[in-house]
């Protein structure tokens, strides 16, 4: 299934070069307003204005307007990105059975940990609910949230067909290792 848009939130594809202490971090700080340094600017990564203080998403910063029309309809002020639509949308299109969280961590898009805090944040604000067997369960308020995502990504109504894990790309980012060379440092005598 082909996009029609890209603007909404993202995250960054590295974030699993980084440790869990700055992830947690960087994930609890997201959408706080935060002031530029005497005499410096940030830039607003959807107008491009200079803008003394903006509200943070991962190292970018947002004008209030911007952050405003970059939320998704529906969401009820929460930032959501694909990968929230991938793990409401896991949890609405389970057929008979709801699934495990421990499947939607693992195929959300982003790594695990992250994942993991996403679901937390999502079962908080009410989109999710998790019975006693670990499974997800998706409330009115979620699947009103899912269409809305759905909705600014691909101009429809949600389908099985958006997710991630229906479109066979890549559901846990990989840290790729250089191959170790047997390189050793020439005799100087």
């Amino acid at each position: 299934m082909e996009k029609t848009s890209e603007h909404c939130f993202q995250y960054p594809g590295n974030l699993h070069e980084i440790d869990l202490a700055t992830l947690v971090s960087m994930y609890r700080d997201r959408g706080i307003p935060k002031k530029a340094k005497p005499g410096e600017y940030f830039a607003c990564a959807a107008t491009g204005n200079l803008i003394k203080e903006g509200k943070w998403w991962f190292g970018q910063y947002y004008e209030q307007k911007a952050w405003d029309k970059t939320l998704t309809k529906g969401s009820e002020g929460y930032p959501l990105t694909e990968v929230e639509m991938n793990i409401l949308g896991m949890a609405y299109t389970a057929d008979g059975e709801a699934p495990h969280r421990d499947h939607v961590e693992q195929n959300a898009g982003v790594i695990s940990k992250l994942s993991y805090m996403i679901i937390n944040d999502l079962k908080e604000f009410g989109f999710l609910s998790i019975d006693e067997q670990k499974r997800l369960l998706i409330t009115p308020r979620g699947e009103k949230a899912l269409q809305g995502i759905a909705r600014r990504l691909y101009g429809k109504r949600f389908h099985a067909d958006m997710l991630n894990i229906n479109q066979g790309t890549v559901a846990q980012p990989r840290i790729e290792r250089a191959r170790k060379e047997d390189n050793e440092q020439a005799s100087l005598f």
